[in-house]
């Protein structure tokens, strides 16, 4: 293809059986509001589901790897070396755009050629559970505030918190946007996961900026169980404390009153949902508990594991093993 019809925007989504929501996010990808040139490059994992049919009446383009291969940051270098926009949007199978400016609210970022990468607001489902809606309401890549990320100073950013260091390197591969040449100079990295937040890190400490962009929307959640729910977030901590030394429970005292000050405010909450009915709402309020200790319990533990298998201890060894099994 001649240089003059090479894309603007290419946008890459990692597959393994994405289901039948799949033609709707193709659909609302072909309905995007944008002037540019844009391609679609899928890289598939093995899918069964019927999902290579759908890409190849799309004629989309796709790669094909082992699902043993996949890998979350070395795919997403592949992708990005295979693809050709000069900007690189990376989303998900199950990111649907909720409208047809989530492209070019995303890619408008990039006006400012300090900026090195993007990611967009995620809103739930709407048949997500009222405990999902409320941890996007108090997640990073849903607030509906624009923030744009950038260090003042090395020695600046090593003064803040843990937790400000997090706010300032915050980034979400769910539905983001990098520029080519930065990403290629600053690669993804092997990771199982949280690679977006480890590039966001390495971005920011090099003297580039990201933006949180609100006016690009996906409708992205899932509806997994407490024990999912239970590894996702010891592994999260985990990863937070290796990259930035975030220890939201630091000791078994903080641990209790975590526990009880969240389960108090998810019963509040269920009370006051006003999508639940209240046969609904007295279910929901019964199982607080039961979240609301997890998770805490999960922060703790997943901050902790690192220091300890740091140290090769036993018990955090063989912890670990187990909570990493199918996440």
């Amino acid at each position: 293809m001649s240089p003059a019809l090479d894309p603007d925007v290419s946008i890459v989504i990692p597959t393994l059986n994405p289901g039948p929501q799949f033609e709707e996010l193709l659909r609302r990808l072909r309905d995007q509001e944008f002037s540019g040139i844009v391609e679609v490059l899928v890289v598939d994992s093995g899918s069964t589901d019927g999902a290579l049919d759908v890409l190849e009446a799309h004629s989309i383009r796709t790669l094909h790897i082992d699902k043993a291969d996949f890998n979350h940051g070395l795919t997403r270098n592949l992708a990005v070396s295979e693809s050709r926009g000069r900007i690189v949007v990376l989303t998900v199978q199950d990111a649907l755009p909720y409208d047809t400016r989530w492209l070019t609210s995303l890619v408008d970022c990039f006006d400012d050629p300090n900026v090195a990468g993007a990611y967009s607001c995620q809103l739930p489902r709407p048949t997500a559970n009222p405990f999902i809606r409320d941890r996007l309401r108090n997640w990073v890549a849903s607030d509906p505030r624009r923030r744009v990320q950038r260090m003042g100073s090395f020695d600046e950013f090593e003064e803040l918190s843990p937790l400000e260091k997090l706010s300032q390197v915050a980034f979400d591969n769910v539905s983001s946007a990098v520029r080519r040449s930065v990403v290629e100079r600053i690669p993804f990295r092997r990771r199982q996961f949280g690679e977006d937040l480890d590039w966001g890190l390495r971005a920011i400490t090099s003297g580039h900026t990201i933006v949180f962009e609100p006016k690009s929307k996906v409708v992205h959640s899932h509806d997994n169980s407490a024990w999912y729910e239970f590894k996702r977030v010891y592994l999260d901590h985990q990863n937070l404390f290796r990259l930035l030394r975030v220890r939201t429970i630091p000791t078994i005292q903080d641990l209790k009153v975590a526990i009880d000050h969240e389960c108090r405010r998810l019963r509040a909450v269920m009370q006051s949902d006003p999508l639940l009915e209240e046969s609904q709402r007295r279910v929901w309020k019964r199982k607080a508990l039961v979240y609301g200790a997890s998770q805490n319990i999960a922060q703790y533990l997943g901050a902790w594991s690192a220091i300890g298998l740091e140290k090769r201890s036993p018990f955090f060894r063989h912890l670990d093993t187990i909570l990493r099994r199918g996440v």
